[in-house]
């Protein structure tokens, strides 16, 4: 029979040993975390998650320091975050461009998008927008298709570049459709909006945070939102989906860890984080900005990610665009 005594000193014993380690997870944060972020400043993301830093700086002991690591489309500061320590202070910025489409784009990504990380929330959306110069026919997305399906591959598009979230949602579009349009790329959005604004380009798929200031000034046209639900800057522009049900194709980005990270702090993370999502002062920046808050629990997080990489993988198909 096992000694009582014996037994609850080797009680004591564990308990004494695990104390140090759940004393520093009470204690997380005890020194600065790191936000990384994969992208050169002055991105919509770089801006947005600036904001949430400086948020969570005023409620936890140490503050956020965000670094921007550009390179490899995403890919060099993603890995950095993928092989921090998996201790809290590391978070890395994921997107919709760095989790969701380069696992299908990118042969031999560094590191398993599903596998290597734990997500906490997304922290925003951005829809994008099929906007027009004043000469551009069509005002709706059905008129839109009447159109391309009575002269295929004679509108063409632009994007930001092959295998951009703008791209592949004009190629998911266009599948869902049943329609044929021509892909004009350019080296970024930038570009492709001054063509389209001098008339060179009929329209073009951009993300609703770039043309907003183009839209309101009454210089180009908004046709229809890619989102499941109308974008709050913009209320009166139809969805896609109003005309082909189901249809989304959102830009986004969240925060993730390293998968080994202890669940408590991927869970104090969420909720301090998701609860200044929720603030009515800070969503209302944040729609400014060009986005919408979107506060989830680390698992609907993960199974949105999954959901993600599943539906940009489709678009890349579609698209037939070839990884490298």
């Amino acid at each position: 029979m096992t000694n009582p005594i014996a037994r609850r000193g080797l009680l004591t014993a564990a308990a004494i040993l695990a104390a140090p380690a759940v004393r520093a997870q009470d204690a997380w944060p005890s020194r600065p975390v790191r936000f990384l972020i994969p992208f050169p400043p002055g991105q919509a993301t770089d801006t947005m998650i600036r904001l949430l830093g400086e948020e969570l700086s005023k409620r936890w002991p140490q503050r956020v320091v965000v670094e921007n690591r550009a390179g490899g489309a995403g890919v060099v500061g993603t890995e950095a975050g993928v092989r921090a320590a998996p201790d809290g202070y590391t978070v890395t910025v994921s997107t919709s461009g760095t989790i969701g489409i380069n696992p299908s784009l990118i042969p031999n990504l560094p590191f398993d998008a599903e596998r290597d990380l734990a997500y906490i929330t997304t922290v925003f959306t951005v829809p994008l927008v099929i906007v027009a110069g004043p000469g551009f026919a069509p005002r709706t997305t059905a008129e839109l298709i009447a159109a391309a399906r009575e002269r295929p591959g004679a509108i063409d598009y632009g994007s930001g570049g092959p295998g951009t979230s703008q791209h592949l949602a004009a190629e998911m579009f266009a599948a869902q459709a049943g329609i044929r349009l021509t892909h004009v790329p350019y080296r970024g959005s930038g570009p492709a909006m001054a063509d389209l604004l001098s008339g060179n380009i009929p329209m073009m798929f951009d993300s609703v945070a770039s043309a907003l200031p183009q839209v309101q000034g009454g210089r180009i046209r908004a046709i229809a939102v890619t989102s499941p639900e109308r974008a709050p800057q913009m209320p009166d522009v139809p969805t896609i989906a109003e005309t082909l049900p189901g249809f989304s194709a959102i830009g986004w980005a969240g925060l993730a860890v390293p998968a080994a990270t202890p669940r408590a702090i991927v869970e104090r993370i969420n909720t301090d984080v998701t609860a200044i999502l929720r603030e009515p002062a800070f969503a209302a920046r944040m729609v400014e900005l060009g986005g919408t808050p979107a506060p989830q629990t680390p698992d609907e997080c993960a199974t949105f990610v999954r959901t993600e990489i599943a539906k940009w993988r489709e678009a890349v198909r579609a698209a037939g665009v070839t990884p490298g």
